[in-house]
């Protein structure tokens, strides 16, 4: 099939790399003419694992391409997809001004009928005002469909290749047959491809995420239960998720959620659901708990420490918002660093992909090295903030002989108390009863 993806950031380009690896001649748009030249060479400018492999191999067969020019990828292609950003507003809906562009710029385009399709995620009633905008500019046919992503950062090629499911919001037959087709290799071992109308398709996509974070902020209010009852979270965790009615993901507690997916979905629902005259507290509660729970490690710190936390040095072990990804977006990291260095510690951090993004948002704030052990000499505390696997299991004694201190602040119950009292670190984790100086 021909296709033009319009926006070539985490999603299109995932999009656009994984459908050419099934035989499409695939077009990925974008405006900015330096992204442009960086892909033609093969290289992707975010860190997502497989993908640049992905990249390079179908642009070396001729099977993906990129351009700037979006009038000449709408007339080469007969399915468009369009992956353009949809940053949140000043009141977390969901900002629509490129995908309404990009929708115009196809109208413009258009030289024939067209399949087009909402991969961006937006809010309820979008595909029909871009098919509003398209019809606007064109006489042509134009069927407007919503295949939302359920994409995870540091697993996206992964996702892609093999989804629990396939979400297609259709307005006709034929666009539900050929789309049907286009991701029938993806499904091969019996996952559904759900067609549905389109308002239900770009429901799902926010309530799906808006339930995960739900459950995410949910296991952390339980955590902070088991701490004040002297409970362990893990084993509440157990029991709960035991439950075939619950089940066990996505109830780990931690120092909150982050990226580009949760937080920005949880206010845009909520938006969708003042817009509508509808109660969004559920919602609200959500975001206020994460938000929240982004300064528990500051908590523990000033409780260790004190307020005061000048001529302190901290290592901060992981900047990202989770693991195999370089995004810094709402990362819990940018809440606890800045307080730090706002009570006048200094802050020296290690993070396997994210070092140069952080450098970006923070500048020379804090001290970069490029071994995590580098980060501990002298230390007053270690801060863990994302699970990355070098970090689980680490040398203990080695960390004891650089740290000045032997207290490590555990965002994300890396390590078993158990554990850390036997090596004789003073350990600090989410729900679970510390291990203090007393009893290390």
């Amino acid at each position: 099939m021909k296709i033009a993806v319009l926006g070539s950031g985490y999603v299109g380009l995932t999009t656009g790399a994984c459908l050419a690896e099934t035989g499409n001649d695939v077009i990925c748009v974008d405006i900015l003419e330096e992204r442009v030249e960086l892909l033609k060479r093969g290289e992707v400018p975010f860190f997502e694992p497989g993908l640049a492999a992905l990249v390079s191999r179908n642009l070396d067969e001729g099977r993906l391409s990129f351009t700037t020019d979006v009038s000449g990828a709408v007339r080469a292609s007969r399915i468009i997809f369009i992956a353009v950003g949809t940053p949140p507003g000043d009141d977390g809906s969901a900002d629509l001004q490129y995908v309404l562009a990009a929708a115009r710029d196809i109208g413009r385009a258009m030289d024939g009928g067209r399949i087009v399709i909402t991969k961006s995620t937006v809010p309820v009633g979008t595909a029909r005002r871009v098919r509003a905008v398209i019809e606007a500019e064109t006489e042509h046919p134009v069927h407007v469909c919503a295949n939302p992503e359920f994409l995870k950062e540091g697993a996206a090629v992964s996702d892609f290749k093999k989804p629990d499911r396939v979400v297609l919001g259709v307005d006709d037959p034929e666009a539900a047959r050929v789309l049907r087709e286009l991701y029938a290799p993806f499904v091969r071992t019996g996952n559904e491809i759900l067609v549905m109308d389109v308002p239900s398709a770009e429901i799902t996509k926010y309530a799906a995420n808006a339930m995960l974070a739900t459950r995410i902020s949910f296991m952390n209010t339980i955590g902070r239960l088991c701490e004040r009852a002297g409970a362990d979270v893990d084993q509440v965790r157990l029991g709960v998720g035991s439950d075939r009615r619950i089940g066990p993901t996505y109830l780990f507690p931690g120092v909150g959620y982050g990226g580009s997916c949760f937080p920005k979905d949880v206010k845009a629902l909520a938006s969708t659901l003042k817009g509508l005259g509808l109660d969004s507290s559920i919602l609200e509660a959500v975001e206020q708990v994460n938000e929240r729970q982004k300064r528990r490690l500051v908590e523990v710190a000033v409780e260790r420490f004190g307020e005061d936390l000048r001529g302190r040095t901290f290592a901060v072990w992981g900047l990202a918002f989770k693991p195999n990804t370089d995004d810094m977006r709402e990362a819990p990291s940018l809440v606890t660093i800045p307080a730090l260095l706002e009570r006048g510690a200094r802050v020296v951090a290690h993070d396997p992909a994210a070092m140069g993004e952080t450098r970006r948002i923070l500048g020379d704030a804090i001290e970069y090295r490029e071994h995590n052990y580098d980060t501990l000499e002298g230390a007053d505390a270690l801060f863990i903030h994302t699970e990355w696997h070098p970090y689980r299991h680490p040398d203990f004694a080695r960390m004891r002989t650089l740290l000045r201190n032997a207290v490590i602040l555990d965002g994300r119950n890396l390590y078993s108390p158990r554990t850390m009292r036997a090596h004789g670190f003073e350990y600090y984790s989410v729900g679970r009863r510390p291990v203090t100086a007393d009893c290390a």
